[in-house]
């Protein structure tokens, strides 16, 4: 059984910029993990951390992460894919991030997230095996994006990896911040056209992250109008060939 690996920054990215392929995936024969790099409960949040609970309603005596991880396996489920993946590193907010303009401006020079979080990614990457990565291009600049990226161009690993674009920063603006775009600009575009039963376990996946369903999107409506601006598919930049499995479901129109 092939497998494929999704390597997500937040409790989040992966379904919402991949999850209709993952589904797909899963329904196709492969084991699918998605693994999550910033999950770390960090006890009594302080300043701009604990902002970002209080923003979304939830009182500083919530495990906010844990609350994260638990919807994580729920949309896990509405996938149909393995249990997920949560590795211990602390979100920018409780490494010295202290407004939402820092989460997307350039990364600071004291955060070494990602020479942390590197040798982590190529012990996971030791221990799944997998046939097939799916990961960020780190459209709309987050800073944890942008770390995961540079962590993975350490490992030094030879895979087929599909870089997807990041909802829903793509489509919050016409022309979102893409600080890495030279590291994929050569690389082919391919789409993944979901059908109909991709794109309703997607909603359910994206869905269960009710946590920031309101905050991101005004509800589960507003959701469903942000996914139907990607128009039935999933995009990526490939590096690597594509494993001959997946060519039945590359868009050719896409």
């Amino acid at each position: 059984m092939p497998t494929a690996l999704a390597l997500s920054p937040h409790l989040d990215d992966a379904a919402f910029s991949c999850g209709g392929t993952l589904n797909r995936l899963a329904r196709n024969g492969w084991r699918v993990v998605m693994a999550t790099a910033f999950t770390a409960s960090v006890p009594d949040p302080r300043g701009f951390a604990l902002a970002c609970q209080l923003d979304k309603g939830l009182g500083p005596e919530i495990d906010y992460m844990a609350l994260r991880r638990a919807e994580d396996a729920e949309a896990a489920r509405h996938l149909g894919i393995a249990p997920p993946v949560h590795l211990p590193f602390r979100e920018a907010p409780h490494r010295g991030y202290g407004s939402a303009p820092e989460l997307f401006a350039a990364p600071r020079a004291h955060d070494t997230i990602a020479a942390d979080l590197a040798p982590a990614l190529a012990a996971l990457l030791a221990e799944t095996a997998p046939d097939l990565l799916l990961a960020p291009q780190a459209i709309g600049g987050h800073v944890d994006h942008v770390r995961m990226v540079e962590a993975l161009r350490e490992p030094g690993f030879a895979l087929p990896v599909l870089w997807w674009r990041d909802f829903p920063y793509t489509v919050r603006t016409a022309e979102p911040k893409q600080p890495l775009a030279a590291l994929f600009a050569d690389l082919p575009e391919i789409a993944v056209a979901l059908d109909s039963e991709g794109e309703a376990a997607k909603l359910g996946a994206c869905a269960a992250y009710a946590s920031q369903i309101g905050f991101q999107f005004g509800g589960v409506a507003g959701l469903e109008t942000r996914l139907a601006q990607e128009e039935g598919r999933e995009r990526f930049r490939l590096s690597g060939p594509l494993p001959p499995s997946l060519a039945v479901m590359r868009d050719t129109a896409g």
